[in-house]
């Protein structure tokens, strides 16, 4: 997929076309199938014919076209199951059809980590190596996790539908939001937090969109010349101090559930706040982790802690933390350069410098991974007095 355009048409329109096949075939196999099948041929028509006025709709068109084309060849359509979508209207509630999506493959009948990777699939279209790098876990475990999910779906002929009570799907739908954020779809991932934050106004959902909010607001500083800058040295003029003070009452409101998300949007708000990274009220930051840590324990969140920990107690503090936390962590490459920064304050350049590599080699983005092979170099290759 090379067009400017159909690029752009499958981040943003991918889930309106899939919502509408699966309408017709009832069965997200085959309409994920008939939408990919779309795609491809628009790849070939697009660049023949020129980008249709309505690309949406000519991808709609050409998938249910697909669709029926399938299930008359193998005269499926009285066989198909389960029945994925149940007819009817759904609650006028949910208007966006990306929401609706998600809260449809938010099943509780699946596991959470099933529902979100499945819902990263439907809904955005990442492949399965994309979902991996997001949950820390090899290509081959996810892809695995992805057959189980839509194989339990047909052994419990589990029908997919807007619930009456979003609450209880919430969590899921929150951790996809999230999830589409950290896999680089910023502006996609505002939209759904906004709408979601307009349809059901909980403590959590605001949480959800003040972090996003507040990481935005710092995002022009993280980069310069195409370098990444860690926080530390990050430029703070450079953030946008509206959008900041903008969320920081959300921020309040969210605080109210005490929920992990909100403690997270507290902990960038500190962050946020800071006029200077020596101002940074590291003890505030460590009460938010422990708070984080007690309610929803996770090794990230224990590795934002290690990182406090050593601010406030120092690196060997900081470098015994992380420790703990090898076997769950040995896939994400902020662990190795949060080591690495431990180990080169207590001067053990070498093993800093190992540590860094490791973090170049796990490091999902070219930028990160040049930024720690650089600073991995610079040990091998010191400056001469």
């Amino acid at each position: 997929m090379t067009h400017p355009a159909l690029e752009q048409a499958h981040r943003r329109d991918w889930a309106a076309v899939l919502a509408a096949t699966m309408r017709l075939t009832r069965d997200f196999d085959a309409a994920e199938d008939a939408v990919q099948e779309a795609f491809e041929a628009a790849v070939v028509a697009w660049q023949r014919d020129g980008v249709p006025p309505n690309a949406v709709g000519w991808l709609t068109t050409t998938a249910k076209r697909k669709a029926l084309d399938r299930m008359r060849r193998a005269d499926a359509l009285a066989r198909k199951l389960p029945l994925l979508v149940v007819p009817g209207d759904d609650p006028p509630v949910i208007q966006d059809h990306r929401l609706r999506l998600i809260f449809m493959c938010c099943h509780p009948a699946l596991a959470m980590n099933a529902r979100v990777a499945l819902t990263l699939r439907l809904v955005c279209g990442l492949r399965a190596s994309e979902i991996a790098r997001l949950f820390l876990v090899p290509h081959a475990t996810m892809a695995a996790r992805l057959t189980t999910a839509k194989k339990k779906i047909r052994a419990a002929a589990i029908p997919f539908q807007v619930p009456d009570d979003l609450t209880a799907r919430l969590p899921a739908v929150l951790a996809v939001v999230y999830l589409v954020y950290t896999a680089g779809s910023a502006d996609r991932a505002v939209e759904l937090a906004e709408l979601l934050a307009s349809l059901l106004p909980d403590p959590e959902v605001l949480g959800l969109l003040a972090l996003i909010r507040l990481t935005e607001a710092r995002a022009a500083a993280r980069s310069r010349d195409g370098q990444t800058v860690p926080l530390a040295a990050q430029d703070r003029s450079l953030w946008d101090r509206a959008a900041i003070d903008d969320t920081l009452p959300l921020v309040a409101r969210a605080l109210r559930g005490g929920g992990p998300y909100a403690l997270q949007a507290a902990i960038a708000a500190v962050h946020a706040e800071a006029p200077a990274y020596a101002d940074t009220d590291w003890p505030q930051i460590l009460a938010l982790y422990d708070e984080l840590v007690a309610v929803h324990p996770s090794a990230t969140a224990a590795l934002g802690r290690a990182v406090a920990m050593a601010e406030i107690h120092g690196p060997a503090a900081g470098l015994a933390e992380a420790d703990r936390l090898s076997a769950e962590l040995s896939h994400y490459y902020l662990y190795p350069a949060a080591r690495a920064e431990f180990l080169r304050a207590l001067g053990r350049v070498t093993e800093a410098a190992e540590a860094d590599r490791q973090a170049a080699r796990l490091a999902p983005t070219e930028a990160e991974t040049e930024f720690f092979a650089t600073r991995a170099n610079a040990v091998d290759s010191p400056t001469p007095p």
